[in-house]
């Protein structure tokens, strides 16, 4: 499933041609994806401008001029590309190519997803704090609200391993597998460590290297696993900077010893005994 840094690149890439513009009208191609398209979503989205495109977690969400908000996920495989170039015709739809996104001036966002696992639809400006998939959710990583007190107060008295405490949205928005496990590596911490023992040294250095690793993989356009693509088709190559992430039996690159694997809450964690304690 794309995290943090994909949705953020995706975002990124679609603001160009989506923020500030009108859509044109929508082509869509079946009737739901997780869940059913909302009631009319075509004719509510034609003629729509969106003022701002932001980033929620790993939602993308689109303000448009009268009130609505169109709020995508891309679910296991979902990806967004776009098409803009007059001079190249935009390329017959595929057999998972479910929704066009058709916007004045000739763009054409698509959305594909193989899986059917995304989420498009429709909700009103007022209830993004409180729709079901929005609330409880915690504060975004990068944002000003997160900080080396609000995670220590966050993981204070908590009696589950670290990895596993640091994957609830509910205390930080957007924090993945990938990206937990890299965060936990560059701060020397071991992923079943009890998350109420960590020490204050601990946790202002994991606060430090979650913001740092993820603003590394935005910077490198994400991790391209299985079906991630940037919206202009472009791979991201953090992947190839995994220090731990998917190296089961691959020495460290800082001691040589062998990456290991275990499995927590159904998760595989990765990470080097030697380095983290």
């Amino acid at each position: 499933m794309p995290e943090l840094p994909e949705v953020e690149t995706v975002t990124r890439g679609l603001t160009p041609v989506m923020e500030g513009h009108i859509v044109d009208h929508v082509v869509q191609r079946r009737p739901n994806l997780r869940f059913p398209f909302p009631d009319g979503f075509v004719d509510r989205m034609a003629g729509r401008r969106i003022n701002q495109l932001t980033r929620r977690a790993k939602y993308i969400l689109g303000h448009l001029d009268d009130g609505q908000v169109l709020l995508i996920h891309l679910g296991m495989s979902g990806r967004m590309t776009i098409h803009n170039d007059p001079a190249v015709p935009v390329p017959a739809p595929e057999k998972h190519d479910h929704v066009d996104f058709v916007m004045q001036g000739g763009a054409v966002v698509r959305f594909n997803d193989p899986r059917r696992f995304g989420v498009i639809t429709l909700i009103e400006a007022g209830e993004v704090a409180s729709h079901k998939m929005l609330a409880g959710i915690g504060p975004e990583p990068l944002g000003n609200a997160f900080n080396a007190a609000v995670l220590a107060e966050g993981i204070a008295r908590r009696a589950s391993p670290i990895k596993t405490v640091l994957l609830d949205q509910k205390l930080v928005a957007g924090l993945g597998n990938i990206y937990v496990c890299e965060a936990l590596f560059r701060s020397g911490i071991a992923p079943d460590r009890l998350a109420k023992d960590l020490k204050a040294g601990e946790i202002d250095r994991l606060y430090r290297e979650i913001r740092l690793v993820l603003e590394d993989a935005i910077a490198a356009g994400g991790s391209s696993l299985k079906d991630y693509r940037q919206s202009n088709g472009e791979l991201g190559y953090f992947q190839h900077t995994f220090a731990v992430y998917d190296r089961e039996g691959d020495p460290c690159r800082d001691c040589t010893k062998p990456i290991q694997r275990i499995v927590q809450s159904g998760r595989s964690s990765f990470f080097c005994s030697a380095c983290q304690r």
